[in-house]
């Protein structure tokens, strides 16, 4: 699978052990920054990664920042994305299964690399369940991104 990554400052450290986790699962990764940890502005690295996965370039993303709120707001903006904040394996069960999110964003600050590691495997192997109540809803949030 190719995975778009992006983190700000806060997120630099996270995004890095992130990567690294996903070539060593046999993912294809496209990192768009930030590159150092210089301070950085979080929704121009978002929105890249987001309009990747929008676009079909990669099939998900991987965002990051010091709790993950800033990066998922961004991403958000970006139409086509559902990108939903985790720190639990409950969570980002769900969000795949009910929500169908392409995106998935953490918490450096609050999520350590080894918890990082076990919430991408569950939001990486966990299936939509296509059809009934779960698509319908995708579908209206769809529509309202055309308005």
């Amino acid at each position: 699978m190719k995975i778009a990554v992006a983190s700000d400052h806060g997120g630099f450290a996270l995004k890095q052990e992130v990567a690294a986790y996903l070539k060593e699962l046999g993912h294809e990764v496209k990192d768009f920054g930030c590159y150092e940890p210089a301070r950085c502005d979080y929704p121009d690295l978002g929105i890249a990664a987001a309009e990747a996965v929008a676009s079909g370039e990669c099939e998900r993303g991987i965002v990051m920042c010091s709790t993950g709120i800033g990066m998922s707001i961004a991403a958000n903006k970006v139409r086509g994305i559902r990108c939903a904040l985790c720190g639990d394996l409950f969570s980002a069960e769900m969000t795949r299964r009910h929500n169908n999110a392409n995106m998935l964003a953490m918490g450096a600050f609050l999520t350590p690399p080894q918890l990082a590691q076990r919430i991408i495997d569950v939001f990486l192997n966990t299936e939509f369940e296509a059809g009934g109540r779960h698509e319908r809803r995708i579908n209206r949030l769809a529509e309202l991104e055309q308005r």
